[in-house]
């Protein structure tokens, strides 16, 4: 799929990571928490709550709180009933999705949330005049959808219909495994069309040009230049009695010394850790863990300038593979919980639909550390290279954080496989993301954060005509395994799975085409009195409704 935004580059997702870092005293919390208001900080500005523009992770979150789709996730990431009256009516042939809509779902103008306004969004994210980069979400989906972002058919072709105000039929291209994990995702929330077009330009830009059906509505944002803004209680939302807190503050960190103040001032109660930060507090009472499915890896590009790279021997890509301890690189570099990647997919994302075996545990390990193989096959790369030293080039952002990791991973490839050189090249993250696209590079970092409940959000990545497979990776076999998946087995979940099982060994076992670093996970310092804050393993990263503050 091709959802770029949530395929943020390595370096953004480090930023996003490390800038909102803090620290705490723990001795210093000793102001009880206020139900009425509570204050958390986030990493980067708030861009927008046009679900139907482009996003950014500050925007996913922000929307997930105020906006609400036909289905939800509840604290344990199960798909529950949102706007929807239930789950859908599906056809025999899975093409036919029947949904019935919550007739007290209201939007904060108290107005009814109808199947029009459904209707009206989804055809705002495939028109091209107004289309997301999310649109391939719908493109990939619903019948009609190409044709129309292409400018081929009318808006009005889209398959989905409103037959009353409360009832929607959507017609999919074709059986769809994830379509109800899709209808959970920003995109496919609701728009009201007369609120949208009375606002024009100024949609979604501000919290007083935006119209809420969510758990909170939006207070105090001026736009993306705002680096503060307040989530209050929805009292026009459906299920307004299980929501417990009334106002949640939020700023904008992106220092480090900045959050430590914050917290330790009981100015923030909450706010993510890493790096030295992490290991500082981990043993603090007020030190979290969450569990998070954003997989770090290494793309191993092939051809250059239209040219066979030295990264298209496959014995050199299993030698670089081979050669990187990652667990010294998540216990001593990172810290924060993150552990090593021995797969594409992450751990505690998907589950085998016959066993609830986890993919992780059916694929098993790939490219696991090991020295003496990685010189084996270094061995064997020089000889089929015809050369003994090789300088391969190491693309990244000019992050402090970007460059230790790099320092750590240059000094893996040069100790283990002697006649290596790695080049270290930082520059500014649009600078680098820019040359990964145009292919203009040995290797760069990369990270994937899923927008979906599937395996094909990761595996469609290597596809050899995925837009965004910039490595020049081409394996018929792979592309027959992952491509069936998506059409002769889509409506048979068991033969399905095994495939995906089958393609992320040539991937990696046959073809080691990119090298997976780690699974991260999030540390975050949080008030011992707080609960209920839901960090999602897909979708949108947070949901606030389910928070509490205990009595003390």
């Amino acid at each position: 799929m091709h959802y770029f935004k949530k395929s943020l580059p390595f370096i953004a997702i480090l930023t996003l990571l490390l800038l909102t870092a803090c620290g705490n005293d723990s001795n210093k919390s000793a102001e009880k928490t206020s139900p009425d208001k509570i204050k958390f900080l986030e990493t980067s500005e708030l861009l927008t709550l046009n679900t139907t523009a482009e996003e950014d992770f500050a925007s996913f979150t922000a929307q997930n709180q105020v906006f609400e789709g036909l289905y939800t996730l509840d604290q344990k990431d199960n798909f529950v009933p949102g706007v929807a009256d239930g789950m859908p009516k599906i056809s025999a042939d899975q093409t036919k999705y029947t949904i019935k809509l919550k007739k007290d779902a209201k939007w904060s103008d108290g107005s009814q949330v109808t199947a029009d306004d459904f209707v009206y969004a989804w055809r705002r994210a495939v028109d091209p005049k107004t289309a997301p980069g999310y649109s391939a979400l719908f493109k990939d989906s619903i019948k009609n959808a190409t044709e129309i972002n292409a400018g081929k058919l009318p808006v009005t072709e889209l398959g989905a219909v409103a037959t009353d105000d409360t009832t929607l039929e959507i017609t999919l291209k074709k059986p769809v495994p994830y379509f109800i994990s899709l209808l959970s995702f920003e995109t496919f929330f609701p728009q009201k069309e007369s609120y949208v077009k009375e606002q024009g330009d100024k949609y979604g830009t501000d919290s007083e040009h935006t119209l809420y059906n969510g758990p909170f509505v939006m207070k105090d944002w001026g736009g993306n230049i705002t680096n503060k803004w307040t989530y209050a209680k929805n009292d026009n939302y459906w299920d307004k009695d299980n929501v417990n807190v009334k106002e949640i503050d939020v700023q904008v960190a992106k220092d480090i010394n900045a959050g430590v103040n914050l917290y330790n001032t009981n100015e923030a109660d909450r706010a993510p850790l890493s790096g030295d930060f992490a290991k500082q507090y981990k043993d603090k009472k007020d030190f979290l863990t969450e569990k998070d499915a954003l997989i770090s890896y290494l793309r191993m590009n092939q051809k250059r300038d239209g040219k066979a790279t030295p990264l298209a021997n496959n014995a050199l890509r299993h030698a670089l593979n081979l050669s990187v301890d990652k667990k010294q690189l998540t216990d001593r570099i990172l810290g924060d919980g993150s552990f090593p990647a021995n797969g594409l997919l992450p751990k505690d994302f998907v589950q085998n639909p016959t066993t609830g075996a986890d993919f992780r545990t059916d694929s098993g390990d790939h490219l696991v550390y090991n020295k003496e193989e990685a010189l084996k096959y270094w061995k064997q790369a020089q000889k089929e290279l015809g050369t003994n030293n090789l300088t391969i080039e190491l693309l990244g952002d000019d992050q402090e954080t970007t460059k230790t990791i790099f320092a750590y991973l240059k000094a893996q490839f040069e100790d283990n496989l002697p006649g290596v050189t790695i080049k270290v090249k930082n520059m500014p993250s649009k600078s680098a993301t820019q040359l990964t696209a145009d292919g203009d590079y040995d290797l760069s970092l990369a990270a994937w954060m899923p927008d979906f409940k599937d395996p094909w959000t990761y595996s469609s990545l290597f596809l050899s005509d995925y837009y965004n497979n910039h490595m020049s990776y081409n394996s018929p076999e792979y592309d027959k395994l992952v491509k069936s998946t998506d059409t002769t087995l889509a409506t048979k979940p068991e033969e399905r799975w095994n495939a995906f099982v089958a393609s992320e060994k040539v991937l990696l076992d046959d073809d080691a085409a990119i090298l997976p670093l780690y699974q991260h996970q999030t540390a975050v310092l949080q008030r011992t009195d707080i609960t209920g804050v839901q960090k999602h393993a897909f979708g949108s990263p947070y949901s606030y409704k389910f928070i509490q503050v205990k009595n003390q």
